[in-house]
This record gives structure tokens, C-alpha cells and sequence, in this order.
């Protein structure tokens, strides 16, 4: 029997005047759980009169908002869809010829639409088509129309007559489509937002809830199935346990990496919260690892988001595993890919030489094109890391002046703020921080105030100080915004205002706008946790500190770990009279001289190179501002060093070099 929408339209309307509405359904899902076999609901579609478009909360803790979108009959255009069981079944269109488009053909198509109009279109174009393909095209129009905030344009969607007819038959045979079709379906009908209590929702979770109790489906339409169910109900939902308990029956070996891929997706989106299932997973996080190397860029980069989302902190062999295998796939991750990839690597503290080296064989050549939010996340990962990359960061600079005025507040500041922390103007330097001055002059007040600070101080690393803007930041209005914003004025933000302070008082004399308030100053730079100086290395000042008791003979003639009245600490300070003798530590008075010795560890550089971030730049410039005289004693020379002779030599070229060393 041809199933013909035109034919059935007459004799549905004729008796929709008798149907009624289902308002109250609180406990729907469960009933059709128990009761599905018995469930004979009328194929009502919502009357104007009592059913107008209406919003509703399932959940108060998921916020989802669901949308009633059938509100009057459809009006439709001739579309039908060829279900499993009649396969004679053809969608007949009054005005175009007959045209079979081969599924994969028509799936390619699919994917190339960038709008649910060119979706309309497509199928609009069809005679005949599979309950899943129709599925997909439902599923595609979701994906296109979601943003932050729901829907972009849902009238567009859910009043068109292609949808409708669509929604209109998989009303009408639920029991007819094939599990994908059924599952799909009403994955993507949760997805626009489809009245959860209409009678084609509630016939599509009741023909689920059918499938569920004849046996164990397919892992794909279990994951699709558990998916639509977190969106319908949370993770409390009974089908979905039902749903759970016939994936963990299923061997996982068995699995191919696209399944282990979606069950990955299921987890995250709610199914494993709470730590729930994690026998599954720890069993899912050791097979990952024999499939990575089959596994496709849109697979890596989902597992490793399902990773963080599901903070699986135990898994970090599975992490380092795909990390190595996405090497290769870089220039074909996509940019939200590598936004999910790169998000995933900074959380679990993952960086590698060989994917880095990718990065920079992809990027300089992309960043005019990329999502600026892609460009923003690889400046982000970079800084977070402390990779100084130098391809990356001048591609980026150029793009920066460009594009700057497309950029949210935040890309901005993620953007620049890398190139203070790891110490780096790139070649365009001067026009690059022109253009941030001009984003600062006309967006200041539209930037957070926390992110406005960071960026300021950043720039102040690099020198390049924001005098226009000082004033801004100092004025009671600015501190109270940022003592109102989020953990409001901790200890990091106060040091970073104190440093801004005394950068513009000892490198910018001209300014005379107000000054910090003396409340808002610390007394130091260094704090647990993080802190505008590094800790001096244990170990390499244990070695620094033999040599200089062999050098000075005697350990009362310098001080560690000093804390002057700048807020800086002072690895060893070494002080001298007016001839140039070396004075006791505990010596105030007639000091001439200070000699300030920065025992630099690796962490004060660059992971990848011997440049200073950006904090021991401004450092060392401040204390010779302030008179020190500043000798760095970096570990790259130090560990060069093979005995107690060549560091005392060492030392005495570095502290006194224009002196005779005297034999002790």
C-alpha cells in the first residue's frame, strides 16, 4: 500500500474536530514505559483555539526551554516517505517529475547545506525518500539552527510546510519506521524544540519504549535513543536506565569507532555525570586506546572532550595516545574540532613537539580564515603551556589587525595577552598594538573588567603601557566593578593593579592621573598558586648557593630569598660598599651597592625555548630601575658546569666581572 499524504490529509481532518490535546504529562514517559502496549492516543495536531505556541520547563535544573511548534494542520505539499515495511512507497510530488536521488549522494548534499532554507529546498526537490534519510534532514536543520540561545529563527523552521508534512508522517507510522528513522527522528525533533507532550513525540517515545521491550537494539540507535531521552527528561529518566543497561550487555570489543564514539557523546551529555558508569568507561578509556589510530578527526577531538567533560583524570594513557595520533589530522580537524582538542589538551596538561610542529605548519597558513574563536583557543593553548611559537604568533598578528573588529572582547584579549606572557613582540609590533589601542579607546566599556585588566597588564610585560588607560582602571567606578566581578578583588588581581602602579611610576614619569589607593597595594609579587614571579628552583639554588659560599668565603656575606620594599623577591642579594667590598648581609648601613642574583630554572622561560616570560622580563627591568644590579644565573649555563673550580669561576665572571678573584 502506497502511503500518499494527500490521500490521508482529507479523512484525518474530517475527524480532527473529536481529537483532544494532552495537557497533563508529568509522569508521561513512565506511563508509556509500563503501559505502552495498551496506549492508544488520537493523532490530534494542537487547535488554535486552546493549543497556541506555548513554552514550558521539563526540568528546572536543565533549563532546557521545549517549544509546542504544531499548531494548526499542516498544509501539505504532496511529500511521502518510504517506510521499511512498504518499500513500494514513493513521495510524490505534484509538480516535479520522478526523481530517485541515491542515499549517499543525497546525504553529500546534505551536509554541504549551510541553512534550514537550502535543507527545505533540497527535500522540496525529492519524490521519494528513506524514514531515516528524512530523519538525517531534521537532524541537519537542527544542527544549522542552533546557537547559544536556542533556535535562530524557530517560526522559520517550525512553520514550514516541508516540516510539517514530514512530522505529519512520522506521526502516522511510527510503527513502521526502522529503528535508525524512529530514533533519529526524535533525537532531532528534541532538538528543535518540539512540544514534548504533542502527539508525535508521544507516539515516537512510546514506539521507542516498543523497540526497547522486543530486544537489544543497535549501539548507534541506543546512543541516538539515550541522547533524545537526557533532552526529554534528564538523566532520572527510566527508559534511559533501560536504554544503559542493554549498551553494558553489548561487548565492547565488538564496537566500531564510530560507536565508541557515540556512547563517548551519550556519557557526557548526562549519562555519566555524577560518576555513573564508570566501570564502563574505565573498560571504553583501555579499548580507545588499541582503536585510536582508526579513529577520524570528529572522533578524536569528541572523546577527548567527553574526557573533560567527564574529568576522567585516570585516563591520561588514552589522552597521550590520541594527542600522538592526532598529529597527522591537524590540517583536517575542523575548527570547532580544534577548539574541543585544544580545550582537552590544556586541561589535562598534554603538549607534544610533534603536534606543536604541526600546529605550525597549519596555522600561519589558516589564521585569515579560521573562526576567530579557533585562532584564539590555539593563542590560548600556546600561552597556557608556554609554547613560544613564533610561525603561530606572527600569523597571528597580522590577521589580529584585520580582523580586529570582528572579534568578541574575550578573542581579543586571548589573542593578545599570549604575546606578553611569553615576552614576544612580533615583527608588526607597532601596528599590532595601535590597532589594540583603538579597540581599547572605542570598546573599553564594553571589555569585563577582569579581562580589561589582564590585557592592560599583559602589555605592560612587553612595554607597551597603556598610559590612555590607566586612569580608567585606577578610578573608584573601574575598582568597584571588578571587586563585584566574580572572586572580586583575590590577591592576583590586586598584585596585577600594584604592579600597573608601579610600572607607569617608574617607566612612565610624564603621567599624572590619579593614583592606586594604597588599600588596593600588596606587599608582595609572590603568592601560592599563581603568582607575577616564579619561585626560585630548590635544586638550582642549592648548587648556585655551595659556589657562592666558595666564592664570597663564608655564607654571612649574602641573603636569599629577599623581600624588598618594591614587592619583589630577590633570589640572593649581594651588597657593597663604595670601594667595592662585599658586606655582611646584616649590614645596613654605608651600602653602595646592590647586587641582585636571579637564579633562573627553567620555569622561568619558555617551555620551547631560552626566552623569559614575560613576568621575569618586567622583573629584572624594575630592579634596575630601582638600582639593583640585576645578574642572571640561567640553568642552561649553570648546567654546563662540571665541578667546583668551574663554578666558582663561573660565578666570579658573572657577580664581579671587572675584579681579581683572591685564593681563600
Amino acid at each position: 500500500m502506497a502511503f500518499n499524504i494527500l490521500r490521508r490529509f482529507q479523512s484525518v481532518t474530517t475527524g480532527i474536530g473529536r481529537c483532544s490535546f494532552i495537557q497533563n504529562g508529568q509522569c508521561l514517559l513512565q506511563c508509556i514505559a509500563s503501559h505502552s502496549r495498551q496506549l492508544h492516543l488520537p493523532c490530534d495536531y494542537m487547535k488554535s483555539s486552546h493549543c497556541a505556541t506555548r513554552r514550558f520547563k521539563i526540568h528546572s535544573d536543565s533549563q532546557k526551554m521545549y517549544f509546542s511548534t504544531i499548531k494548526d494542520h499542516p498544509y501539505l505539499s504532496g511529500i511521502s516517505v518510504c517506510l521499511h515495511e512498504d518499500t513500494s512507497d514513493r513521495i510524490r510530488s505534484a509538480s516535479k517529475q520522478s526523481t530517485i536521488m541515491d542515499q549517499e549522494v543525497f546525504l553529500d548534499r546534505l551536509h554541504g547545506c549551510v541553512s534550514a532554507k537550502q535543507v527545505f529546498k533540497l527535500l522540496a526537490s525529492l519524490e521519494t525518500m528513506s524514514d531515516t534519510v528524512a530523519a538525517l534532514a531534521l537532524q541537519r536543520i537542527a544542527v544549522l539552527e542552533h546557537d547559544q540561545n536556542g533556535l535562530k529563527n524557530p517560526e522559520a523552521v517550525l512553520e514550514n510546510n516541508v516540516f510539517k508534512a514530514l512530522c505529519f508522517q512520522f506521526e502516522h507510522d511510527s510503527q513502521r519506521l526502522t529503528d535508525a528513522g524512529l530514533v533519529t527522528a526524535l533525537h532531532a525533533c528534541t532538538q528543535l524544540y518540539v512540544d514534548p507532550w504533542s502527539t508525535l513525540m508521544v507516539r515516537l517515545v512510546s514506539e521507542s519504549q516498543e523497540r526497547l521491550d522486543r530486544g537489544p537494539m543497535a549501539i548507534k540507535n541506543l546512543c541516538i535513543l539515550g541522547e533524545a531521552l537526557l533532552a526529554l527528561e534528564g538523566p532520572g529518566c527510566g527508559m534511559l536506565k533501560q536504554v544503559m543497561d542493554q549498551v553494558q550487555e553489548q561487548g565492547v570489543e565488538k564496537w566500531s569507532p564510530e560507536e565508541v564514539t557515540m556512547v563517548y557523546n551519550m556519557l557526557q551529555a548526562g549519562v555519566g555525570e555524577s560518576g555513573q558508569y564508570q566501570d564502563l568507561l574505565n573498560t571504553l578509556n583501555s579499548f580507545t586506546i588499541s582503536i585510536a589510530p582508526k579513529l577520524n578527526p570528529k572522533s578524536i577531538s569528541h572523546i577527548l572532550n567527553a574526557l573533560v567533560v567527564l574529568n576522567q583524570t585516570q585516563a591520561i594513557p588514552l589522552v597521550i595516545s590520541l594527542c600522538k595520533h592526532s598529529v597527522r589530522h591537524v590540517p583536517r580537524f575542523s575548527d570547532e574540532e580544534l577548539v574541543l582538542l585544544l580545550g582537552a589538551f590544556m586541561h589535562f596538561g598534554q603538549s607534544d613537539r610533534y603536534f606543536i610542529e604541526a600546529l605550525e605548519r597549519y596555522v600561519p597558513k589558516s589564521t585569515f580564515t579560521m573562526n576567530p574563536e579557533a585562532v584564539s583557543k590555539v593563542m590560548q593553548y600556546c600561552s597556557r603551556r608556554q609554547i613560544l611559537s613564533r610561525p603561530i604568533f606572527d600569523s597571528v598578528a597580522q590577521s589580529f589587525v584585520y580582523r580586529a573588529d570582528t572579534l568578541s572582547t574575550s578573542q581579543i584579549a586571548r589573542q593578545i595577552m599570549p604575546f606578553g606572557k611569553l615576552n614576544y613582540l612580533p615583527p608588526n609590533a607597532g601596528g599590532l598594538f595601535r590597532r589594540v589601542e583603538g579597540i581599547l579607546r572605542d570598546r573599553f566599556s564594553q571589555f569585563q573588567p577582569r579581562t580589561l585588566l589582564n590585557l592592560l597588564h599583559s602589555c605592560t610585560l612587553i612595554e607597551r603601557f597603556p598610559v590612555n588607560f590607566v586612569a580608567k582602571v585606577f578610578s573608584p567606578y573601574f575598582l568597584q566593578q571588578l571587586e563585584a566581578q566574580g572572586t572580586g578583588l583575590d590577591r592576583i588581581v590586586l598584585a596585577q593593579l600594584t604592579q600597573l602602579f608601579m610600572t607607569v611610576k617608574l617607566e612612565c614619569p610624564f603621567y599624572e592621573g590619579p593614583k592606586l589607593h594604597s588599600k588596593y597595594r600588596v606587599k608582595s609579587f609572590q603568592t601560592p598558586g599563581r603568582s607575577l614571579e616564579s619561585p626560585v628552583d630548590g635544586h638550582l639554588y642549592n648548587r648556585v648557593k655551595t659556589g657562592l659560599i666558595d666564592l664570597l668565603g663564608a655564607r654571612i656575606y649574602f641573603a636569599s630569598r629577599v623581600l624588598t620594599p618594591y614587592c619583589y623577591t630577590l633570589d640572593v642579594e649581594i651588597k657593597l660598599d663604595e670601594e667595592g667590598y662585599v658586606l655582611p648581609a646584616t649590614h645596613h648601613e654605608e651600602v653602595y651597592k646592590r647586587i641582585a642574583v636571579c637564579i633562573d630554572g627553567q620555569k622561568r622561560f619558555c617551555a620551547n625555548s631560552h626566552n623569559f616570560l614575560g613576568k621575569e622580563a618586567i622583573k629584572k627591568r624594575h630592579l634596575k630601575l630601582l638600582g639593583y644590579e640585576v645578574v642572571q644565573i640561567p640553568f642552561y649555563e649553570f648546567e654546563k658546569l662540571h665541578d667546583r673550580n668551574d663554578t666558582v669561576e663561573y660565578l666570579h665572571k658573572k657577580i664581579f666581572p671587572h675584579s681579581y678573584r683572591l685564593s681563600w
